[in-house]
């Protein structure tokens, strides 16, 4: 979250606020917490890996991409993390429903004043 722009184009307030409440320090927070307590207590900690992030670690440990993924969601699991979620194919549906929305305006682009041009991102955090 420290790469965050706080453009708020992907977030209503309410996940605003709970967005806020991820952060490093409450992490290991949590981590800590699950380490003393039983483990019927445990609170559930969930990371998501992004695809553009995987290149970076790949290339610092020189490593193949899908070797760092498996290394990293190794270290994460080991540290107590109970869930490690790969979104690449969440950013492959969203570049396809892009492609078909822009292949629908740009059939329209004679017909509708506003149909180009097509403003599209991903988010830079």
């Amino acid at each position: 979250l420290s790469d965050c722009l706080a453009c708020d184009s992907c977030m209503t307030l309410e996940e605003g606020a709970r967005v806020f409440q991820q952060n490093q320090k409450e992490f290991f927070r949590i981590l800590n917490l699950n380490k003393k307590c039983d483990t019927s207590k445990h609170k559930v900690l969930a990371v998501s890996l992004c695809p553009q992030s995987l290149p970076y670690f790949a290339a610092k440990f020189n490593l193949s991409v899908n070797e760092a993924a498996r290394r990293l969601c190794g270290f994460l699991k080991s540290l107590g993390v109970h869930y490690v979620f790969d979104t690449t194919i969440a950013a492959d549906f969203s570049i396809l429903e892009s492609q078909r929305e822009f292949v629908q305006r740009y059939q329209r682009r004679n017909q509708e004043e506003h149909a180009l041009p097509m403003f599209a991102s991903a988010c830079p955090g």
